[in-house]
């Protein structure tokens, strides 16, 4: 874009410094099209359905996200970090992780629904997860994305994306002029990810080369598999804490307290969405800087986390003051209980801020073997409370316990575990005296 070159041109960046810059802000573009999207949609939709209907939907939307995660198997972080390393040709690493998640993928889309049809006393629920469960498949295809982000390169993924949102759009409108029913509108978002799977596709084919190119290396799948299975439990343990908090809603309580829970929930993703893409844009970035330099590495990645985590934090004061005339003038009055959990829940955002960055430490650092033991306190933490106190304070408590959960597992288990230690005295920094470089920003891509 012009515009990126007179910037470029006037500041005097580096090439590594402009590519950074530049993946960053097509992966911010492309997660804000999507998220302000999703949520203006999610708003009409949420109208239409009502609070119930809505409930329902994300209860599937949500079930059906605990057994992706076991299909993603932690390969994404692995597979950007071997990429961005090079040592490996591309082709056998997107290969390799490819067929290892579509063989996954269709294995949990059967656990999927085998589960739901035992423990479901309602078919029709039944029946919504199985056409969602589809997306376990479909999301095999991320691999692409990883590719991209790899090579910092954002740029072309982002495009098809957007085009995807769009046309995601006019379905989802026309379901609402049609006056369909919830079934339909699953349809319409697990078609979400096909149309998501054939614009990866579309570009990887135009930018890179053939499909036909990949190739599956029995010997570097288990070399994946060993280097993911840490990673996997890891990611089960947070999207337990992340996401059963809904499934228990939906269990424990109703299906219109999901609703509730839901809408304050769209709010707090968009917030969340920028330590996850700080997250993901920066780790290729601080693989090489360590290579070159332990100290430099050091340095950026305590800025880094700095920068994330205020920043989030501000956001997170925002909206939470703002609460009330958000969810009043969006979803509107039916959503009402909404408020008071959008005003907890919005500080979510801090708490995984603190958490995402450490994260993209330990995976740089290649500690990601241990993040288990993190993760599984977070899980332990989550599912205990929201057990004792969702039947007495509702969904409330499952606001709170969000917030206790990330923190939980994303600081204070790193002063429980010896070799994060060290991102526990970072972080301890950040929440003390990171604030100062909210005022310093471009010390993060500068050299010390």
């Amino acid at each position: 874009m012009p515009v990126f070159t007179d910037i470029f041109k006037k500041l005097h960046l580096s090439e590594t410094k402009e590519a950074v810059i530049r993946n960053l802000f097509w992966a911010a573009l492309g997660k804000i099209v999507n998220l302000l999207s999703g949520l203006l949609v999610g708003i009409i939709v949420a109208r239409y359905l009502g609070p119930e209907q809505y409930g329902l939907m994300n209860y599937v939307i949500s079930y059906v996200f605990l057994f992706q995660t076991f299909a993603l198997f932690g390969f994404d972080s692995i597979e950007i970090r071997e990429e961005a390393r090079g040592q490996k040709p591309f082709t056998t690493i997107i290969g390799t992780a490819f067929y290892l998640k579509l063989f996954l993928g269709c294995c949990f889309v059967i656990l999927a629904i085998f589960t739901s049809w035992i423990m479901e006393a309602d078919g029709y629920t039944t029946l919504l997860i199985a056409i969602y469960s589809l997306v376990v498949v479909l999301n095999s295809l991320i691999v692409i994305r990883n590719y991209f982000t790899a090579i910092v390169q954002n740029e072309y993924v982002v495009k098809a994306e957007i085009s995807r949102t769009i046309i995601s759009i006019i379905v989802k409108l026309t379901l609402l002029f049609l006056s369909a029913n919830l079934t339909w509108f699953i349809v319409a978002y697990m078609f979400d990810f096909v149309l998501l799977g054939t614009g990866y596709v579309m570009v990887y084919q135009t930018k890179i080369g053939s499909l036909r190119e990949w190739h599956f290396d029995r010997d570097y799948a288990k070399f994946l598999l060993k280097e993911s299975f840490p990673l996997l439990l890891t990611n089960t343990a947070v999207i337990i804490y992340q996401r059963i908090d809904q499934v228990m809603i939906g269990s424990m309580i109703n299906k219109s307290a999901v609703g509730f829970f839901s809408v304050a929930a769209k709010f707090t993703e968009v917030l969340v969405f920028l330590p996850m893409i700080l997250a993901q844009t920066i780790t290729p970035t601080l693989v090489k800087i360590r290579e070159r330099s332990i100290l430099e590495y050091q340095i950026k990645a305590q800025q880094f986390m700095n920068f994330s985590f205020w920043l989030s934090l501000l956001a997170a004061a925002l909206v939470s003051m703002l609460a009330y005339w958000i969810v009043r003038y969006t979803f509107g009055a039916a959503y009402s209980p909404a408020v008071a959990v959008l005003q907890v829940m919005a500080f979510k955002a801090a708490s995984v801020a603190l958490s995402n960055t450490a994260g993209a430490m330990l995976v740089t650092e290649g500690l990601q073997r241990y993040a288990i033991l993190r993760d599984s306190f977070g899980c332990v933490v989550c599912v205990l409370l929201n057990y004792l106190l969702l039947p007495r304070y509702g969904i409330m408590a499952a606001a709170f316990v969000s917030i206790a959960s990330n923190l939980a597992a994303g600081y204070l288990a790193d002063a429980l575990v010896p070799v994060y230690q060290h991102l526990f005295v970072c972080q301890t920094k950040t929440l003390c005296l990171g604030w100062r470089d909210l005022i310093h920003i471009k010390h993060l891509f500068c050299k010390p």
